[in-house]
């Protein structure tokens, strides 16, 4: 008697776990139908600031993005309805967002955070179009809400073209790597302001401060050319004051070239 009764509560035990389980699937599922069946009633946009604190996109951007690509606004839709991939899809399709994260709560309120793309050159090429690169090259164009402080670049600059990196010889090509070459450089990231490109193809930097225009020649051994700009500055300058000179030309090999004003 003891050994069947047992059994039999080991087996009344097994049965209501398994009565449990069903049950705790019906709630899930009666939860998840429920919340289906819910329209989304608000959309909370989160936009992480750039570095310098400031956004180049607004939540009312995003709202009008996603309205012209759902045909509506997602207010009052159905959650069930709202594919929460193509959202994150179609905003990360925009010049200014690098990811978008998308999401709704128990509360039926939609949540979309954005990390915007960082601009770090801006560009007027030679038919005197405006736009910016960000660190992986891509083209952004101008904010309406925000003009970016970063490097600019003028002068004979062609039309720009996706694959630029890509190509064995392109100006935009050498422009993005004496880009990112002055921004790697505590020194020479706080000090030039622009780079002008000629109609020889020789580049110039033009510093923050003073008003000498700094020669570098065709883009070949920036390195070695920037590395003599330092020294200069660093032992030059201090003695002779930075007003003296109207342009220091570094196109020749192993020289620092000064005309005075």
């Amino acid at each position: 008697m003891s050994t069947i009764s047992t059994a039999n509560r080991q087996m009344f035990k097994r049965l209501l776990w398994i009565a449990m389980g069903f049950l705790v699937a019906a709630l899930i599922l009666s939860a998840v139908e429920r919340k289906s069946t819910r329209n989304a009633n608000e959309v909370l946009i989160q936009i992480r600031e750039l570095p310098d604190g400031n956004t180049l996109v607004n939540r009312e951007d995003i709202l009008l993005t996603l309205e012209r690509s759902f045909g509506h606004r997602l207010v009052g839709v159905p959650l069930g309805a709202i594919d929460m991939n193509r959202v994150e899809r179609v905003l990360e399709e925009e010049p200014f967002v690098l990811n978008a994260d998308a999401f709704i709560d128990a509360a039926g309120k939609i949540h979309i955070e954005l990390t915007q793309r960082e601009p770090i050159l801006r560009v007027i090429d030679k038919n005197g179009l405006n736009y910016y690169l960000d660190p992986s090259g891509r083209k952004m164009p101008l904010s309406p809400h925000f003009t970016a402080r970063v490097l600019v670049a003028t002068g004979n600059i062609p039309p720009f073209v996706p694959d630029f990196q890509k190509r064995k010889r392109h100006v935009l090509k050498d422009l993005f790597a004496l880009t990112n070459t002055i921004l790697d450089d505590d020194f020479m990231r706080v000090m030039v302001e622009q780079v002008y490109r000629s109609e020889t193809g020789s580049y110039t930097l033009i510093p923050k401060l003073g008003y000498q225009k700094i020669v570098l020649g065709p883009y070949e051994a920036i390195d070695e050319k920037l590395e003599r700009l330092r020294v200069f500055y660093r032992e030059g300058i201090p003695y002779e004051g930075w007003q003296k000179y109207s342009t220091i030309n570094l196109t020749f090999d192993g020289q620092v070239v000064c005309k005075r004003r």
